[in-house]
């Protein structure tokens, strides 16, 4: 690593965010240097990245896969490390100036929570990590004077809006959806859809967890949760408004009833990029918006009686406590087996209901609770899909 660049770990380098945050370092490598690599199973692509970027230590989740990755990286000076526990000691070296977290689900809470707690900038494109523990991430975060710089569009787009008017409190923001694969279809459509069908997104190339996501709208309702912490707002100052287009990613609204939109093409290396290079912009090459491309824009409202997930989430979200954390577990369970052909499309919202009624409410958990909560709706809501 050069001595005046910004030494970046990857949490997740093989999945879609992983894969184009290291496009964006390459495209600006002068600036960026590359200090870990993690991946769950993805032993090919991990190696390849690793033999690429030259990292100072890679983790391979997976602990059966060590001895494939070990052996390929044998010939350099990569370390290499195995486990749960190694990512999250991994993200506390003292030569990583950046985390980014995009690790899918859960999983991502333990290793964020780490990074924080030494110190580190984290660019954080894992929306559950908020979801689930929100109130812990915050106060850890604000205690260690640590920057939370979000990745997800929505967030990434209210980021840009407050630019230069932190000090004018927020209205209202509303965050935009594409209404996914299938806007406008009703119960009766959706009830024979299956996972292909579902992973056709219009306008976003995501990973498989957050396509469904988007496709029953929960991603939405995620969204809400994670912008309730990292913007400090109450529910009823967040709002949802589809806009199939996807050009404008957010708005914030002020006092004055101005509003400022962050916009452009859907392209997710847009909002890594910001993240990774913030305060700066950075130029790129990415594709530019032509206004005559798009002589139309436009905005609805969600259809909450049909996609359900979006409703239970803004319950979660106005219970607070566990329930977000007891939202997201469940969907993390249904979205598998959805994606498994084990249930259907409209089934997951019905299971995730089930699962808010019986898990017992916490108001003011501690990181144990958030644990205990996580495990014992897992374990509910698998025992209603195997019944």
């Amino acid at each position: 690593m050069g001595s005046g660049q910004r030494n970046i770990a990857i949490l997740g380098s093989t999945g879609s965010i992983g894969t184009q945050a290291l496009d964006v370092i390459r495209a600006h490598s002068e600036i960026f240097g590359v200090e870990v690599l993690t991946s769950q199973t993805n032993t090919d692509l991990l190696i390849r990245q690793a033999l690429e970027f030259l990292p100072d230590a890679v983790v391979i989740g997976d602990e059966s896969l060590y001895a494939a990755v070990n052996n390929a990286l044998s010939h350099t000076n990569i370390k290499v490390y195995t486990g749960k526990e190694a990512i999250s000691e991994i993200v506390t070296m003292d030569s990583i100036d950046l985390v980014l977290t995009a690790i899918v689900g859960y999983a991502g809470l333990k290793p964020t929570l780490s990074a924080i707690s030494a110190g580190k900038t984290i660019a954080l494109a894992n929306k559950e990590t908020l979801v689930v523990a929100g109130d812990l991430i915050t106060k850890l975060a604000k205690e260690k004077g640590v920057n939370l710089l979000p990745i997800d569009s929505e967030h990434s787009a209210i980021f840009q809006c407050l630019a230069g008017e932190w000090q004018n409190p927020i209205e209202k923001i509303y965050l935009t959806a594409s209404g996914g694969p299938f806007r406008g279809k009703k119960a009766d459509f959706l009830s024979t859809v299956t996972s292909e069908q579902a992973l056709r997104h219009p306008n976003w190339e995501m990973g498989k967890k957050i396509t469904i996501d988007s496709a029953t709208l929960m991603n939405k309702g995620l969204e809400m949760i994670e912008a309730k912490w990292l913007f400090g707002l109450s529910p009823d100052q967040i709002d949802v408004i589809v806009h199939p287009q996807s050009i404008v990613h957010s708005i914030v609204q002020f006092l004055d009833g101005s509003m400022k939109a962050q916009m452009g093409l859907p392209d997710m290396k847009l909002p890594i990029q910001y993240a990774l290079s913030y305060p700066n912009r950075l130029k790129s090459d990415f594709p530019r918006f032509n206004f005559l491309n798009y002589p139309e824009l436009t905005f609805e409202a969600p259809d909450l009686k049909t996609f359900r997930n979006l409703a239970l989430a803004v319950e979660a979200m106005n219970v607070g406590g566990n329930m977000p954390c007891v939202l997201n577990a469940a969907n993390e369970i249904v979205v598998t087996a959805f994606l498994q052909q084990r249930i259907g499309f409209l089934q997951m919202s019905d299971l995730i209901e089930k699962c808010i009624n019986k898990i017992s409410k916490i108001k003011s958990p501690t990181y144990d609770d958030y644990v205990m909560t996580d495990s014992e709706t897992r374990k509910f809501a698998t025992s209603l899909i195997n019944n």
